[in-house]
């Protein structure tokens, strides 16, 4: 295990990396963007889910599609998709623990909503273990992976990244944070953007269990 005593920020993303997201949540996230899109730009829901996918392979985020090209008020999408229902989302005291250990401020990077962050980490049982929390709305609706958004998350949050690690599911959205300096930690999922990936050169360090990892992490230094 290398050593981390350097850092002095740990950026963490939320879904998927600080919990797993059931099968049932995603369903459920894309069967309310569908109903969303549908009713807001009047067309069915085969069209409301081609545009759903379209915007976000374009704008890297559906709500920043149609807030681009429809001027969406995204508190308009914000309020419909927090009727997700959270059951599947459960306490993991473990987690909460070595996160407890973990020298250095703790901040999570979401391209979600702060409601929904706050309430997820409720129920996981780790609202206390963090210092900040950095929205879509805080990155001005601009989505990971652009580079813009991890120099405002930087600034706002006063980060060297030279003693930031960054910990993600999605490969991709590591290497801004690469290109900044930053240590990078990807947590491997069996989800669909995590197969097949062959650029890792940004990756300093791959786990599929990150309470597992950070717990070597706390012992180590």
């Amino acid at each position: 295990m290398a050593d981390f005593s350097g850092i002095d920020t740990w950026i963490f993303d939320l879904d998927n990396t600080l919990y797993r997201t059931s099968q049932a949540m995603l369903a459920q996230i894309d069967q309310l963007m569908g109903s969303f899109i549908s009713d807001f730009l009047k067309v069915d829901r085969e069209e409301a889910h081609r545009i759903q996918k379209g915007y976000f392979r374009s704008h890297g985020l559906t709500l920043r599609g149609l807030m681009v090209e429809h001027g969406l008020d995204p508190q308009e999408y914000i309020d419909h998709l927090s009727q997700l229902d959270l059951t599947d989302v459960t306490p993991n005291p473990q987690l909460a623990e070595v996160l407890d250990e973990l020298d250095g401020r703790k901040i999570i990077y979401t391209n979600a909503f702060t409601g929904h962050t706050r309430d997820v980490m409720e129920r996981i049982g780790i609202t206390n273990h963090f210092d900040a929390i950095y929205d879509i709305g805080d990155a001005d609706y601009v989505p990971k992976p652009a580079i813009e958004s991890y120099h405002r998350l930087c600034t706002l949050h006063d980060i060297d990244p030279q003693r930031a690690a960054m910990v993600e599911d999605i490969p991709r959205n590591l290497e801004p944070a690469a290109e900044l300096g930053m240590t990078t930690v990807w947590v491997q999922t069996d989800t669909s953007w995590a197969r097949d990936v062959t650029e890792t050169d940004h990756i300093d360090h791959i786990t599929d269990d990150l309470t597992e990892w950070l717990r070597d992490v706390t012992n180590t230094n």
